[in-house]
């Protein structure tokens, strides 16, 4: 599977220092937020990807762009700012599994943004919080035809604010999106009582081409016109669960453009075996990360062993 040429993704959105706390060790910082992990994780998988975000112009922003570096993503000009850069803690349980505590600041710089662009996804809280949310919608919304457009609510109740302001946030950025990705627990926030086959439904008779759910263990429901598909999670031993939503996500983001789906995809024209093939591939990628410490997305060569 490789890239069609030409092919370039900007990811909108976050950047900060993920702070984790596993029970008996030391505190490990480490780059993180949910834009940038998809940016960082199309960067291994060899798309051509630029970051816009905002970062501080301190120790923990070197970090973020030191990282971004390695995986050859480009930080848009403009991306660092005076002041702190965002940090979240991390708190695992004896599970693996991750709780969140923020402090964060999000202001969309003035930059100008990189064009042709093939693909540009945004989402999690850079997409709801202010002043930003309003600029990443207006940057999102009046993307040129024929550009690919990807989204991850990636809710964050405690700092997103109203639920019913949040809904009205996600819905709106939904309907401009060709491809949406959530996990239940985020389904479980935004529409309580309500199934995962009804929520798929809705969203793609909102005319979204692609809506994927991810149910961690449990695999992920796929939905595309009238054909559903529900995929079995990778068997792996789980180390953390950091990271994993966004490896999905750039895992599916790859497929769709390594795999020629990106023109089915903005036609709405996706069959049964295409939206399998995609699922397959986000999910190998998530079960490739939970199975290491941190968000550490593969390359192509572990997604494609052999």
């Amino acid at each position: 599977m490789t890239r069609a040429p030409g092919t370039r993704a900007l990811v909108i959105g976050e950047a900060l220092i993920d702070i984790v706390r596993r029970p008996g060790a030391e505190p490990v910082s480490h780059a993180g937020g949910s834009p940038m992990n998809v940016a960082y994780g199309l960067g291994r998988l060899g798309v051509p990807t630029t970051l816009v975000t905002q970062i501080g112009a301190d120790p923990f922003g070197e970090i973020i762009a030191e990282h971004l570096r390695v995986a050859g993503v480009d930080l848009l000009p403009g991306s660092v700012t005076p002041g702190a850069t965002s940090s979240a803690t991390a708190i695992l349980d004896a599970t693996g599994a991750a709780s969140y505590d923020f402090d964060l600041r999000w202001e969309l710089p003035q930059v100008s943004l990189p064009a042709p662009c093939t693909l540009i996804h945004t989402g999690s809280i850079a997409a709801i919080l202010q002043p930003g949310g309003q600029a990443v919608l207006h940057a999102f919304t009046s993307a040129p035809a024929g550009t690919l457009l990807s989204y991850d609510p990636n809710v964050r109740p405690g700092i997103m604010g109203n639920r019913d302001d949040v809904v009205r946030a996600v819905e709106e950025l939904a309907r401009a999106a060709h491809v949406v990705k959530m996990s239940d627990e985020d389904a479980a926030w935004l529409y309580p009582g309500q199934s995962l086959d009804a929520i798929l439904r809705d969203y793609v008779a909102a005319g979204v081409a692609l809506v994927a759910i991810t149910r961690g263990g449990d695999g992920a429901l796929l939905r595309t016109g009238g054909v559903t598909t529900e995929l079995a999670a990778h068997p792996v031993t789980v180390v953390d669960t950091i990271g994993a939503g966004d490896s999905f996500m750039s895992g599916l983001l790859y497929a769709i453009l390594a795999g020629d789906a990106t023109e089915a995809v903005l036609q709405n024209a996706l069959g049964a075996e295409d939206l399998a093939r995609l699922g397959r591939t986000a999910l190998a990628s998530a079960a490739i990360t939970v199975s290491r410490a941190g968000a550490n997305p593969p390359t192509v060569a572990e997604l494609f062993p052999g």
